[in-house]
């Protein structure tokens, strides 16, 4: 049975999505962005602002992420920070922080995981690094780096010419 958030809680986490750093409470936890390479060929193209990258949140000790499956149930998934299979390890980038516990956070992940179906997938249109973004926005109210999906933006663009 899905645990229900408190009134309070809930209130607070949509009122004031983005904590300052000034004002931070020892409630707030950090959230990360996991940053993994998709291909040996970003330790030569990174430096020109571009690469294939695979991305993860990280809050309470779990990295979420979203991959692709045949099947129209969630593709989102649970990892070790900073040791998803198949990837190599980038960096970590530090977000912001959220006033969600790990329970808040797992049941979060659970009701945002219904729009990322492992069927929906797509590499240009609805990714990994897509859903990083969104719920970095939603648990911090801050953004993600530019340079982590920049290759599907300008497929994205390149898509929009050739239609």
């Amino acid at each position: 049975v899905p645990l229900q958030l408190s009134r309070k809680s809930t209130m607070r986490f949509f009122l004031f999505p983005k904590v300052q750093a000034s004002g931070q409470s020892p409630n707030d936890t950090p959230v990360y962005l996991n940053v993994y390479d998709l291909t040996p060929m970003n330790g030569y193209i990174y430096w020109a602002g571009l690469g294939i990258f695979h991305s993860g949140i990280e809050v309470h000790g779990v990295e979420y992420a979203f991959g692709a499956h045949d099947y129209p149930t969630s593709g989102v998934f649970e990892v070790e920070p900073r040791q998803c299979p198949g990837f190599r390890f980038r960096r970590s980038i530090f977000l912001g922080t959220t006033c969600l516990d790990p329970i808040q956070v797992r049941q979060f992940m659970e009701l945002q995981s219904v729009n990322y179906n492992g069927d929906s997938y797509h590499l240009i249109m609805k990714n990994c690094n897509h859903f990083c973004k969104d719920m970095c926005y939603k648990l911090t109210g801050s953004k993600i780096p530019k340079w982590v999906n920049r290759l599907a933006r300008i497929g994205t663009f390149c898509d929009h010419i050739i239609c």
